[in-house]
């Protein structure tokens, strides 16, 4: 096959009907319909496009994709000597890093993440479930995204950080004017500078304030830390608490609040689950592939010449993974399009996949896991408010996520007078 055979899309048209950002499902499998490499444009250029699970894994864990554009032979580093600073600092992120950099401020951070760490964090999950769950049981209708799905993994990260509670309101409001960017839309990221400007103000201010206060926290341990003798820079660490803060809590409020309306919408599996809340471990993975909270993942690079199921793909291209298709795709999943809380085994890449499995993994399947059965134990009805197609969805390819899940409940126990309807 020659590179003049690969299909051209433009994915920002693909998903920019609200409809297929509803249920992105149909757009996905017209696009692994059109071949294993399509091509499309993007604000940084020319990509090529990815979207069957095959390929999608071959490149994530394949060392010839660079995630950094600067490792590439030739190829300009995204942050060029115009580049605003605040930019920057957040292309200088973890995640847009290869070995060894990579690894160097991996490390600085897994240690807090590992399944031991994330265990002891099960009671405070727990207690920040519950005083949420208290708050909302006195409703008629809870609005579960501002109530627990957004609340919860906030919380928890910004304890974890070390954030003082008097700035955690502000944390959030600017975290979630951010998260309401779309990722399709230069004018809307423009817009959003002002709030990138004053986050960025926030968390000097807290890499100052553990620098002369230290307390028991993770940014703490950053401003500490030494690798080989190496510390992280003043602009290593506020990316990286950028990072902590955005993906410790984001792709969990997706999953909580994405999962809970998948149960709401398939009655069935929502007994099941009720009937037997042991299977929250595979139902948690089921949401992972099938609600998507990661649509797609930050651009891998080739570093050398390469071929891709038979296409080639040459030195310095760009590479879009669409990990929400891959989840979707029928030839790694029987049944791909049936949501199924005892699918085992469940190969989904809503993590990704080697060297950049996202750190955060842990922490996610605990909240979820604590969260969703804790939801189900206090309220024995859940209903949409609304009809699920006019549900306001956030305006995003890379994150897939409900701006608002507004539920009408029936607190567990309640006398028949209470009930709501």
């Amino acid at each position: 096959m020659h590179m003049a055979e690969t299909v051209r899309v433009d994915l920002r048209r693909e998903f920019a009907d609200p409809a297929a950002r509803a249920d992105p499902g149909p757009v996905y499998a017209r696009l692994r319909d059109l071949g294993p490499v399509l091509r499309s444009r993007d604000l940084f250029g020319e990509t090529f496009v990815l979207a069957r699970h095959e390929e999608v894994a071959q490149v994530i864990r394949d060392p010839r994709f660079a995630s950094d554009r600067g490792n590439v032979p030739g190829g300009r580093p995204l942050a060029r000597w115009w580049t605003p600073s605040l930019l920057k600092l957040l292309v200088s992120s973890m995640v847009l890093k290869d070995p060894p950099d990579h690894r160097r401020l991996r490390n600085l951070v897994q240690q807090a993440f590992t399944p031991t760490m994330v265990a002891n964090l099960e009671g405070r999950v727990s207690e920040i479930t519950e005083e949420l769950l208290d708050a909302a049981v006195r409703r008629p209708v809870v609005d579960l995204m501002a109530d627990l799905a957004l609340p919860l993994p906030l919380t928890v990260i910004a304890e974890m950080l070390g954030v003082p509670p008097a700035d955690r309101v502000r944390f959030r409001t600017l975290l979630t004017a951010l998260q309401g960017t779309s990722d399709t839309n230069p004018v809307a990221l423009l817009r959003n500078v002002p709030h990138m400007l004053r986050l960025t103000r926030l968390l000097r201010g807290l890499v100052a304030l553990r620098r002369d206060q230290p307390g028991d926290d993770l940014v703490t341990a950053l401003v500490q830390a030494e690798e080989a003798g190496d510390r992280l820079s003043e602009d290593e660490l506020v990316s990286m608490i950028f990072l902590l803060l955005f993906a410790g809590h984001e792709t969990t409020v997706n999953l909580i609040g994405n999962g809970v309306l998948e149960l709401v919408r398939h009655p069935d599996q929502l007994q099941r689950l009720r009937d037997d809340p042991e299977l929250i471990g595979t139902a948690v993975e089921e949401m992972l592939r099938f609600t998507n909270p990661v649509g797609l993942v930050a651009p891998r690079h080739a570093r050398e010449d390469a071929e891709i199921a038979g296409v080639p793909i040459p030195r310095g291209s760009m590479v879009t993974l669409l990990i929400g298709s891959a989840n979707l795709d029928e030839a790694a999943f029987p049944d791909a399009d049936t949501f199924d809380i005892t699918r085992s085994p469940n190969r989904h890449l809503s993590f990704g996949h080697g060297a950049h499995f996202c750190l955060g993994a842990p922490l996610a399947r605990l909240e979820a896991r604590i969260a969703i059965p804790a939801l189900l134990r206090r309220f024995e009805r859940l209903d949409l408010t609304m009809p699920a197609e006019q549900l306001p969805w956030r305006p995003l390819i890379a994150l897939r996520g409900v701006e608002a899940l507004p539920l009408s409940v029936t607190p567990a126990g309640a006398p028949v007078d209470h009930v709501a309807t």
